[in-house]
């Protein structure tokens, strides 16, 4: 039995450690930086993001963090998923289409337009399963960052 489920603040570590473990699966574990509290902060206090966990049999297998963003060509919201993760042990058991599934009913009920997110070009087995559930890519749009020290260069016009 698959469910999804907002997540509250009793959930803190167990977002924390969703998040760890994506960082692992993606060899990026010393990127980590985030705390409890930090996603206290911005995802319950300041409500800057939010978060679904995927549960089989009671059990809390994967999660999903997304915001908002804002289309200036349609005029309207859409849903930016910045996370999504299901344990090694669960996959292929329908759990990320469930989670993409509970993603699409909130567009939906919202009238968004679209859900927008990247993926690794090297994650063949994640791009496969976002094309089976009618994802499509956008080869010609390229992600681009502005990092912390960029910020702080520019803002403090050092650059």
């Amino acid at each position: 039995m698959i469910e999804i489920k907002k997540a509250s603040e009793k959930d803190l570590d167990l977002i924390l450690s969703f998040i760890k473990k994506l960082a692992e699966y993606e060899k990026l574990s010393d990127c980590v930086v985030a705390t409890t509290e930090l996603l206290k902060e911005w995802l319950f206090e300041k409500e800057k993001a939010y978060v679904l966990i995927a549960y089989y049999d009671f059990k809390p297998v994967g999660f999903a963090l997304y915001f908002n963003n804002f289309s200036t060509f349609l005029g309207k919201c859409g849903i930016y998923l910045e996370d999504l993760f299901v344990d090694s042990d669960y996959r292929g058991l329908g759990i990320g289409k469930a989670i993409f599934r509970e993603l699409a009913k909130i567009a939906y009920e919202n009238n968004y337009e679209r859900i927008d997110f990247c993926c690794l070009n090297d994650n063949e087995p994640s791009l496969k399963f976002y094309e089976k559930i009618g994802v499509f890519r956008q080869d010609d749009w390229g992600m681009l960052r502005l990092d912390k020290i960029g910020i702080d260069k520019l803002a403090n016009k050092k650059i």
